[in-house]
């Protein structure tokens, strides 16, 4: 399943295909994909200025307040100076007041001079140069074709790099990894030289291709990085080291910090000597091309290139890995590591399994997690303003984006599930489904983003058997998908349901041949005004809009029954009566109202009189979709609509945060309750809820089941409260 478009932020720009050393290790000339041969061996000016036409507009398009670009090979300084000075001056006068650039170049520093350190002062350059340790350690691999060293070339160029005024264009040193090294003499050779970041790199490897280990230990590159990363503890972490950086970060809930590790979708792409779009160099080690896209800077642009399969495969998060990544305690840090290190071509698997390096990538993330133990204490982004009250409807968004990615994989879960049991028209909504996304990324955001496609999800996962028609609800979801972003050159199905074909978030069709169990639907069926089309009322107050859904069959997701279709006189209640509760809700708890603002889409109204119980119970909805019963009391109304609110932003982050022991039904019953009651003190003067919410609150600061994520979020609640 395709998810929105994710638009690329990174370029690598390869401006010479040749290289002055012949590394054995390098995955351009010594492994599987040998295109360079058929590359010209320099990038052409017609080729630099639409690779920045390119760019610019895919920046512009995309609103990217920056963009990378890195500078390659080969050996990129082979270009010489004044290709490269043309090269920096069409992507500075491209990107100029577009987006910031973030120039950068990758060299193995042999021909590193001050005529090039000159001109990358002025453009900004950024440099990074290939050094793996000290000269035993770099002369394994890194030598001229005569087999004579490049190390104290290599430390000329570093020692020019580290003069004051060349200081600031020093990136950092990339050392790739080989177990005959000492670990600890090659970290401290690096860190002798005080770059400002350590990059440990993997050797490229496949399951085809494996790594050499040359005592046959399951994990020895976990073991030789630890013995670097007990001595950079030891000292105090002097320099940044990229690898173990990022694991520390994802092991608190942060982001990963690089494309070998973590669930981050792939956001890099290639242009190579001759203008073709190509994807990770990485790839270049799984076979004969590999990296290949068919697409080139003349005739196709950025977005062209991001709708690849192979881009978007790289953009999956969980959902993208194998069964066995998906069920693995450390996979939010290791993420399956580089997607190349995957590959399998002798058994047809191709890209669906763990990497190569599954058993050293777990030792290393269960190492440093036991050594820091940061994985014990892992907010998400906006945790404590969600806690106290005083997010501005970012960490909402933030749980919103989580809640999707779920959904994303729980619905593929079901088509795995089901195999060949779902039918045809399973199979054609689901085909229709991919379709629509490799053309359009956001086609399908809608769809994933909405709360009752989670509702449904979840009952086709949970009921057991065969069921056609729960399974035919997809071709409902997808076709409202297409019919909302135009797609008129699909057959659009849905199927009959009660006499109507239901599209979600669009509305209803009443269809009168009865007989007809699946209707094909056209735009014009759907559009206001049309003979039997219903569609779903919208409210609008003062920075809120949602959607009155008083259609969609799994709206039914709440402690009472669903209303039935809203007459247009109760519809103008709830337009007259949500209004001011709406004002009184920005009025009276402005940081509640931004989170509601950004994180409710749906209002549904349920059956029977208004439901002022102190706390409703929490749903499958989450807090996109809040179910009330209307109350003709505003005040009463914005109570129930914020502490319904609060249940499902709770709820959303015990998904993704270890808040307390779920053994203990008290402690979770206490939180739940005082962090729905605590936004609502505010809107009226009883003095009661008051004295719950702080008696809970400290019932909950004694209670031992708390982690101590959850004792920062019970703080957070006495700090908001």
């Amino acid at each position: 399943m395709s998810g929105p478009l994710v638009p690329f932020r990174q370029l690598v720009l390869k401006v010479h295909s040749r290289c002055d050393l012949a590394c054995d290790h390098c995955y351009v000339y010594e492994h599987a994909d040998q295109s360079w041969t058929a590359r010209p061996k320099a990038i052409s000016d017609e080729v630099t200025s639409w690779t920045a036409l390119r760019l610019a507009e895919h920046a512009k398009d995309h609103a990217l307040p920056s963009v990378q670009v890195i500078l390659h090979g080969g050996e990129p300084l082979l270009a010489g100076p004044e290709r490269l000075r043309r090269v920096c001056e069409e992507l500075r006068k491209a990107l100029r007041e577009v987006s910031e650039l973030d120039l950068r170049i990758h060299t193995n520093g042999v021909q590193l001079s001050e005529r090039y350190l000159d001109l990358f002062v002025e453009y900004g350059v950024r440099v990074g140069i290939s050094l793996d340790g000290d000269k035993a350690a770099n002369d394994l691999h890194r030598r001229f074709t005569n087999r004579r060293s490049s190390h104290d070339k290599v430390l000329t160029a570093v020692s020019l790099l580290r003069q004051e005024r060349y200081r600031h264009l020093f990136a950092g040193l990339l050392c790739t990894i080989d177990l005959r090294n000492d670990p600890v003499a090659a970290y401290d050779a690096l860190a002798a030289l005080e770059p400002p970041r350590i990059d440990f790199l993997l050797p490229h490897a496949t399951w085809d291709q494996p790594p050499p280990r040359p005592d046959g230990t399951p994990a020895a590159y976990a073991d030789w990085l630890m013995a670097v990363y007990d001595r950079w503890e030891a000292q105090g972490r002097p320099v940044s080291v990229r690898l173990f950086d990022s694991v520390i970060s994802t092991l608190g809930g942060g982001p990963s910090l690089t494309e070998s590790m973590g669930l981050a979708p792939a956001d890099v792409v290639v242009v190579e000597t001759d203008g073709t779009f190509e994807q990770a160099d990485s790839l270049k080690t799984a076979y004969d091309g590999a990296p290949v896209t068919g697409e080139d800077v003349f005739h196709h642009t950025l977005d062209d290139v991001a709708r690849h399969p192979g881009i978007t495969a790289r953009q999956q998060g969980l959902a993208g890995l194998s069964e066995q990544c998906r069920s693995c305690p450390v996979v939010r840090s290791c993420g399956g590591g580089l997607f190349a290190h995957r590959y399998r071509g002798d058994d047809g698997s191709e890209f669906d399994n763990p990497s190569v390096y599954c058993a050293d990538l777990e030792a290393l993330v269960r190492s440093i997690d036991g050594r820091t133990g940061a994985g014990a204490y892992r907010p998400v982004e906006g945790f404590d303003a969600l806690a106290d009250g005083t997010d501005d409807g970012s960490a909402v968004r933030e749980l919103a984006q989580a809640r999707q990615a779920v959904t994303r994989e729980l619905l593929t879960l079901v088509d795995q599930e089901l195999g060949e049991q779902g039918g045809e028209l399973w199979e054609h909504s689901w085909q229709l489904a991919l379709e629509l996304g490799r053309r359009d990324g956001a086609a399908l955001t809608p769809m994933l983003a909405h709360p009752y496609t989670r509702t449904w999800v979840v009952r086709c996962l949970e009921e057991p058997g065969p069921n056609a028609a729960l399974y035919a609800h997809l071709a409902s979801l997808v076709a409202s998908a297409a019919l909302r972003c135009g797609a008129t050159d699909y057959r659009v199905k849905a199927p009959v349901v009660d006499g109507f074909a239901y599209l979600q978030g669009l509305g209803r069709l009443r269809i009168d041949e009865a007989s007809d169990e699946i209707a094909e639907l056209t735009p014009r069926q759907v559009s206001r005004g049309a003979p039997g089309w219903e569609p779903v009322r919208w409210l609008r107050a003062d920075g809120l809009e949602v959607a009155l859904d008083d259609l969609d069959p799994y709206r039914d997701s709440f402690d009472r029954p669903a209303s039935a279709r809203l007459t247009d006189e109760e519809t103008e209640q709830w337009r007259h009566v949500l209004a001011r509760a709406w004002t009184l809700i920005r009025k009276t708890l402005p940081g509640v109202a931004a989170g509601m603002a950004a994180g409710v889409h749906i209002v549904t109204p349920l059956a029977g009189p208004p439901d002022r119980a102190p706390v409703p119970e929490a749903t499958q909805s989450g807090f996109a979709a809040l179910g009330i019963a209307l109350d003709p009391d505003p005040t009463w109304l914005a109570v129930s609509l914020v502490r319904r609110f609060r249940l499902g932003v709770l709820d959303a982050l015990l998904d993704v945060c270890d808040l307390y022991d779920e053994a203990d039904v008290r402690t979770g019953v206490l939180l739940a309750d005082t962090y729905a009651l605590m936004a609502t003190n505010a809107l009226w003067s009883q003095p009661a809820p008051a004295r719950r919410v702080r008696s809970h609150i400290e019932e909950l600061a004694d209670r031992g089941a708390l982690t101590l994520l959850g004792r920062r979020f019970v703080e957070g609640m006495r700090r908001g409260g």
